[in-house]
């Protein structure tokens, strides 16, 4: 109940594609940014295996594209990039889909930890500097469609 309660309030539109439908482990996400729309293409994480090892030995990842690590309650989000070969930005999401805090650049391979200051609902990750690039700030808004 809670976690269903959490993905109406945080991704205030969920759909389910015919494309999407027959891979539950990907969706679209928009970002809300002024009047900016950014749309990514992503994986989501929301059981701990795929949370563990997230984006780690990826060496690529696509301008469109992230992932979103989904917890089952809010929590202080940790991360560390010893395995991880390329940069990121993290942007922490409370559980109304807004924006908290984003860590730009997370250093591949570091085991300096990168967390939320606060308890966050769920992290996204792109391409380090990008969230800077595309204007995207703290207080943006957050959609899911799966």
């Amino acid at each position: 109940m809670m976690r269903r309660s959490f993905l109406a309030a945080m991704f205030a539109v969920l759909t389910v594609p015919s494309s999407l439908a027959e891979t539950a482990s990907n969706g679209v996400l928009e970002i809300i940014s002024g009047d900016s729309v950014h749309r990514f293409d992503i994986e989501i994480a929301d059981e701990p295996q795929e949370r563990s090892r997230g984006l780690m030995f990826r060496e690529f990842l696509s301008p469109e594209a992230g992932m979103l690590f989904i917890y089952p309650n809010e929590q202080i989000a940790s991360f560390w990039m010893k395995n991880t070969l390329i940069p990121l930005d993290m942007l922490f999401i409370a559980n109304d889909g807004t924006i908290l805090q984003i860590s730009p650049n997370a250093v591949p391979h570091s085991l300096q930890p990168v967390q939320s200051e606060v308890p966050v609902r769920a992290v996204f990750e792109i391409n380090g500097g990008q969230a800077g690039a595309m204007g995207i700030k703290v207080g943006d808004t957050v959609k899911l469609y799966r």
